[in-house]
């Protein structure tokens, strides 16, 4: 009985793959249309052109602008569903990150992708945090890989004296990003409440809300 269970559920997945696979050749995102929770709508196959698969910003690198990478002084150009129409529904994007000497890119977590990132110039210390309270981390130089599991709070910091060139790529085509500093102190979360659950002072949580807009 449990064998003929187990190849019925191994047809139907058969069947279910089968059936995803030959809808449609591609869902190109329709950037008119609202983002949802599984992406964009498909935009009309008449409106498709080779262009919407093709995307030329990550040879370029990016330079810091404004106060969040001026301060962590690091720049990313991202190729998600929505700079890059063509990766909608795939499931996967891509990066660029460039860091200058002393750049660090902050605690953050991807709860919809793992990544993988390939260093092309420079030198990085890179890890994240497993669900077990355990850092990994190496320094990674031109040419290491290094991957980041789905939902991991991770991080890189420039590790050398030159500038670092990164190319990313991630197993979804919108990862989302969460980045801890942001979480904490560009909200209304109330200082009491924060110094309660973090065990943070509170003279430096609204030092860290004052510089990071938040209120509260």
């Amino acid at each position: 009985m449990m064998r003929m269970i187990s190849l019925i559920i191994f047809i139907f997945s058969l069947l279910l793959f089968s059936c995803h696979a030959a809808v449609q050749d591609f869902c190109v995102a329709d950037l008119t249309a609202p983002e949802t929770p599984a992406g964009y709508a498909c935009k009309k196959a008449a409106n498709v052109t080779v262009d919407d698969f093709v995307f030329s910003g990550l040879g370029v690198a990016a330079n810091p602008t404004g106060t969040f990478t001026k301060y962590y002084k690091s720049a990313i150009t991202t190729a998600f569903a929505a700079q890059f129409p063509g990766v909608n529904g795939l499931g996967f994007s891509f990066a660029r990150l460039d860091q200058e000497p002393g750049g660090v890119v902050p605690i953050h977590a991807h709860p919809g992708a793992s990544e993988a990132i390939l260093v092309l110039e420079g030198k990085i210390t890179a890890g994240f945090v497993s669900s077990a309270n355990k850092v990994y981390y190496k320094t990674l130089k031109k040419g290491d890989v290094m991957i980041l599991p789905q939902g991991l709070l991770h991080f890189q910091v420039n590790a050398g004296s030159t500038p670092v060139q990164i190319f990313v790529t991630f197993s979804s085509a919108n990862p989302g990003l969460q980045i801890l500093d942001y979480s904490l102190f560009s909200n209304d979360f109330p200082s009491e409440l924060l110094a309660a659950t973090s065990f943070l002072d509170i003279p430096q949580i609204k030092k860290l809300k004052a510089f990071f807009g938040g209120t509260g």
